[in-house]
């Protein structure tokens, strides 16, 4: 097989593929054993037929146009990896010659991502939460922890929000009586909105004795009848939470002190926060290098990106013994609701190829057998039997661009500028976790663009 390329404009290229004759004598042999396989002939087993015997009574041709629907996607298919195709949708392909004997040749033009250039991705400025730690979070997990081991207890005034209040509460619509929304000495919270907004509102300032009787509006937009609540207010209690010291700690978790605890709550809570800048940092960054591309990305990237969105969906809802049908949106709905991110996607990976060009990222050789080896070690597979099975079906071209817009996005975020909500600069720095603690390097999770498997895309 002999192949070359040609540029054609607006992101297209042309393949053009000869094959000799002797070589397309062996796919066409190779389709008379698949006939073979289909059709009986007496006094042969099935798949024993000899070919002279199927081309005299299916005719020579037959067994050719089955080796040219056969053959001719695998001849493409070589093509754009020996020439580094960076195909993006399926190819339009045209036999030229050799429909009915000889040499055969065909021409395939198939539309290719396109190279973008952007500017101003040398000081994106990113807003983050403030890295600091927050007290309040501290705070509210301890007295989460004290929670735990609260009492209630009766109270003579008033009820506020937090307080517990046991009442009999009676619901009806017009003379009818929901069952749902009346109970004896029930126990409610005051300001869950768990029922109504309107129970909350009449139960703040009851105290034990009081009769509540008021009306709110019906849950159901097609009800007309206003809902109509009797409740009788029996008793009040107030939440009261244990010491925070070191007998309680003690006795309830594997710290010996309550300082012990506290240090191990603020170190939790500072790691979270942490986190979450870093998730801010790497939303934001995605965000304004998706602004930065001021071209639509090809439809066809953008129906790819929706496609592989769509396949993670489906194998997720059958990890759980659902499909698609078990969300209760339509496949039409659900595509719609990945457009955007799918273009925002598409954006960022034109992007980040665009920064790796721009910046001259070269891909050193032993990048990628860093890679390689970690990749095999995740598979179980041998490091030499995975490279031969990606050179094998062309992805060693998209291994290497998977690291360079890795190491692009790493020159993006290392020349980002940090700031909190007030505008203040944040030193980098603070966004470092532990060692133990670290999720992975920068940019491993930012988008899924990163981690993508460029496939040739066969006819």
């Amino acid at each position: 097989m002999r192949s070359s390329v040609e540029t054609l404009g607006e992101n297209r290229v042309k393949l053009t593929v000869e094959v000799p004759e002797a070589e397309l004598e062996v796919a066409i042999d190779d389709a008379f054993k698949r006939l073979a396989g289909q059709i009986r002939m007496p006094g042969f087993r099935p798949g024993r037929a000899p070919r002279r015997l199927l081309e005299a009574q299916l005719g020579h041709q037959t067994g050719r146009s089955e080796a040219l629907k056969a053959s001719v996607p695998e001849y493409y298919a070589r093509a754009v990896i020996e020439h580094d195709v960076d195909a993006i949708a399926l190819p339009e392909i045209e036999i030229t010659n050799g429909q009915e004997s000889g040499s055969m040749s065909f021409g395939a033009v198939v539309e290719v991502r396109p190279c973008v250039s952007i500017a101003g991705y040398e000081n994106l400025r990113i807003e983050i939460p403030g890295p600091s730690l927050d007290e309040a979070d501290v705070s509210s997990e301890i007295d989460r922890f004290r929670g735990t081991f609260a009492e209630l207890v009766p109270v003579n005034r008033p009820a506020v929000d937090g307080d517990h209040v046991t009442v009999d509460i009676t619901g009806t619509v017009g003379a009818e009586t929901i069952d749902g929304l009346t109970a004896s000495d029930y126990d409610y919270e005051v300001g869950t909105g768990a029922v109504v907004a309107e129970i909350d509102e009449n139960l703040r300032g009851a105290r034990a004795g009081d009769i509540l009787e008021f009306e709110a509006e019906h849950p159901d937009p097609e009800e007309a009848l206003r809902l109509c609540f009797r409740v009788l207010v029996k008793e009040v209690s107030e939440t009261v939470l244990p010491d925070f010291d070191d007998e309680l700690v003690a006795a309830h978790t594997e710290y010996g002190t309550a300082t012990e605890f506290r240090v191990a709550v603020e170190n939790r809570q500072s790691s979270l926060r942490v986190l979450q800048c870093r998730m801010a940092r790497e939303q934001g960054i995605v965000e304004a290098l998706a602004d930065l591309v001021s071209e639509d990305p090809p439809e066809a990237m953008i129906e790819n990106e929706v496609m592989a969105r769509m396949d993670d969906l489906d194998a997720q809802l059958q990890r759980q013994g659902r499909d698609l049908e078990s969300t209760g949106r339509s496949v039409e709905e659900i595509t719609e609701q990945f457009r955007e991110p799918a273009i925002q996607a598409a954006k960022v990976d034109l992007a980040l190829r665009a920064v790796a060009s721009a910046e001259g990222l070269v891909v050193e050789d032993g990048d990628v057998e860093g890679e390689l080896e970690e990749l095999a070690d995740d598979s179980a597979v041998d490091v030499e039997v995975l490279r031969s099975r990606l050179t094998e079906n062309g992805r060693m071209s998209a291994l290497r661009i998977r690291l360079s817009k890795r190491a692009a996005l790493g020159w993006v975020v290392g020349h980002a500028v940090l700031v909190d909500p007030e505008g203040e600069v944040v030193d980098p720095e603070l966004l470092e976790l532990p060692a133990d603690g670290d999720p992975g390097e920068t940019g491993e999770s930012v988008m899924d663009v990163l981690e993508d498997d460029v496939e040739v895309h066969r006819p």
